[in-house]
């Protein structure tokens, strides 16, 4: 068995973070800073662009079988905050889970206690007689886009 070293191979070369090729041109260099900017920006679009269907209503199908009028009814709600979506996006809440005191609401969403803006309190009657909240999640926390008091039976 022969030595590779010995037989004239050459010896490896250590990696290092430095490049060899250094660029001199400074047209490169300064094509180089102009477009770190919009190339910056373009991928925040896209990021956001990729994250914002989290934020779109869904049909969960659970009031598929509800009368027209009850669904066009729902599909009308809206709060001083903007359209509550639909039935589908709003979550049915227990008597135990919401509070009202002196006009202000407060309800427990995912095991914590929301305050719900004025403004998204319906002011409209509640033709299906059970506490709804339309909860946005985000990177923040929970807010309340819509909440629709109950009877509190």
């Amino acid at each position: 068995m022969s030595n590779w070293i010995d037989s004239g191979g050459e010896s490896p070369s250590l990696c290092t973070d430095q490049d060899d090729r250094e660029i001199n041109d400074p047209d490169i260099s300064r094509l180089a800073r102009r477009l770190k900017p919009p190339l910056r920006i373009g991928c925040a679009v896209l990021m956001l662009a990729l994250a914002s269907h989290l934020g779109h209503a869904r049909d969960r199908g659970q009031f598929a079988n509800s009368t027209p009028e009850l669904k066009a009814w729902f599909e009308g709600l809206k709060s001083g905050k903007g359209p509550c979506c639909s039935d589908a996006d709003g979550t049915a809440v227990s008597d135990v889970d919401w509070e009202s005191d002196r006009g202000h609401y407060r309800v427990r969403l995912d095991g914590e206690w929301v305050d719900v803006p004025d403004e998204a309190v319906i002011t409209e009657p509640n033709r299906i007689g059970r506490t709804m909240v339309w909860p946005l999640r985000g990177y923040l926390g929970v807010s309340v886009r819509c909440f629709m008091p109950g009877s509190m039976t």
